[in-house]
């Protein structure tokens, strides 16, 4: 599965405008996959701006992303503002490439910040297929959690999306933790943030695809730009029989637990 990752600058741009940064990058791509940010259709540190362009998972603005995602032939998972009656989550979509929705995330875990004033928590994991892989999303906090990756990774995961909103003063956790948590689990995991300014808060860039053996396959600067990498699920077998973490994880969980 040939995937990417559009690492955007979008700041004080609307909805329309950041969904045409995407079309204009996917020209001439041939993907099967591509992963944007965080909150990617509203910006993430963006204000009454979140409140705007909240919408439902089959709102106004997931229309217009099927009809990008059909004339692209790609599946595109992005970040957004998800209103359900009076509750606000910060989620993040999945819609296939004939434009049906695939899967919805809403996030777990509200890191302290403004998150907690506007968002209300999800509780559920959600996994799909797509190509012949197991995918899940998480998005950026719940990825930092090691028992939410294992989560995902024991309900059969081949790959984990992550879109993020990672400020540059927070490095580690995209250079050290996300490839840790491949790593420690032998899977694919896509890790996509905004690049540049907004409103004062300053991105790290960083985004990266990270095979199962804990490496960049590929990991963009801090400028706005669409990466991209073929995955398949033969890297993920052969990690996870080298290290069968998974497999043994049953038997500590036994040893360590009280008697």
């Amino acid at each position: 599965m040939q995937t990417g990752i559009f690492q955007c600058a979008g700041n004080g741009l609307s909805p329309d405008q950041r969904l045409d940064l995407l079309d204009e990058a996917l020209t001439e791509r041939l993907l099967d996959l591509v992963v944007c940010p965080e909150l990617f259709l509203s910006g993430y540190n963006a204000g009454p701006s979140i409140l705007e362009y909240a919408e439902s998972a089959c709102g106004p603005l997931s229309k217009k992303i099927a009809e990008l995602a059909q004339d692209n032939n790609v599946a595109i998972v992005y970040g957004y503002p998800e209103k359900e009656g009076e509750r606000l989550y910060n989620a993040a979509a999945c819609i296939g490439a004939q434009g049906q929705l695939l899967a919805n995330h809403r996030k777990l875990l509200l890191p302290p910040g403004f998150e907690l004033n506007y968002f209300d928590a999800g509780d559920t994991l959600t996994l799909f297929d797509l190509h012949g892989m197991r995918c899940a999303i998480l998005i950026c906090y719940d990825a930092e959690f090691p028992e939410a990756v294992r989560a995902c990774a024991e309900a059969g995961a081949e790959i984990l999306i992550v879109p993020t909103a990672l400020a540059d003063n927070w490095g580690s956790v995209a250079h050290n933790l996300m490839p840790t948590r491949a790593f420690e689990n032998g899977i694919w995991l896509l890790y996509a943030n905004h690049a540049g300014e907004e409103d004062g808060l300053r991105y790290l860039g960083g985004s990266c695809i990270i095979a199962p053996d804990g490496r960049d396959k590929v990991r963009a600067g801090d400028d706005h730009t669409l990466i991209q990498c073929k995955i398949d699920t033969a890297a993920v077998v052969q990690a996870q029989a080298r290290l069968p973490y998974l497999h043994d994880v049953i038997r500590l969980r036994k040893t360590l637990s009280p008697s």
